[in-house]
C-alpha cells in the first residue's frame, strides 16, 4: 500500500492512474498512438530541418539527392521519383527546378518521348550529399540513438505494419 493525500492506494495506482489520464485525453487508443507518431516526427523532424538549413537545402530535397546518388549512373524519370519520396511531393517539378538551379541534378528529356522527364545527379550534388553524411549519421544518433539495435528493428517492423495497408501494391515502403 502507498499513501497519498486519498489515503491508502494499492501500489499499482500510479499505472491505473495514467491509462486513465490517457484516456481522458484521447478519443481512442489509435488516436493516442496516432498522434504520438505526428508529436515524435515533429520532435524528430526538427533536429534534421536544423541540419538541413545549414546545406540551404529542404529534408525532401535531401530525400530526391539520396535517391539520384542510389540510382546512379542512371537517370530517374520524375514520376518514378516522386513515388519513392519519404513523404509525397505535389509540386516534384519545382523542387527539382531548385536542385538544378543550384547544378545539384540535371534534366534530360527522351527523344522518342519529350514528355518523359529523367533527372539525374551531378557532381556537385553527389559532393553535397557527402559532405551531409558525416553530420546527418550525428544528427540520427541524436534523434534515435538512445534506442537499442533491437528496439529500432522492433520499431521499424511496427512501422511498416502500420504502414503496409496504405501503401499501393509494388510501392518500396511496404
Amino acid at each position: 500500500m502507498v499513501l497519498s493525500i486519498a489515503g491508502p492506494r494499492p501500489i499499482g495506482h500510479i499505472i491505473r492512474d495514467m491509462a486513465t489520464a490517457s484516456t481522458l485525453r484521447f478519443d481512442s487508443l489509435q488516436q493516442e498512438v496516432y498522434l504520438g507518431l505526428w508529436r515524435t516526427y515533429d520532435r524528430l523532424r526538427a533536429l534534421e530541418d536544423e541540419l538541413f538549413a545549414t546545406y540551404e537545402l529542404t529534408a525532401q530535397q535531401y530525400n530526391v539527392l539520396r535517391l539520384l546518388k542510389a540510382a546512379r549512373p542512371e537517370a530517374m524519370p520524375t514520376l518514378a521519383l516522386a513515388d519513392r519520396l519519404v513523404s509525397r511531393a505535389p509540386d516534384i517539378t519545382r523542387m527539382i527546378d531548385r536542385l538544378e538551379e543550384r547544378e545539384l541534378v540535371s534534366r534530360e528529356r527522351l527523344a522518342e518521348d519529350r514528355r518523359v522527364v529523367r533527372v539525374r545527379i551531378t557532381n556537385a550534388g553527389l559532393e553535397l550529399v557527402a559532405k551531409i553524411a558525416g553530420p546527418l549519421g550525428n544528427c540520427h544518433a541524436r534523434q534515435l540513438g538512445h534506442l537499442s539495435d533491437a528496439d529500432l528493428k522492433r520499431l521499424a517492423a511496427l512501422l511498416r505494419e502500420a504502414r503496409r495497408p496504405h501503401e499501393p501494391e509494388g510501392s518500396v515502403w511496404r
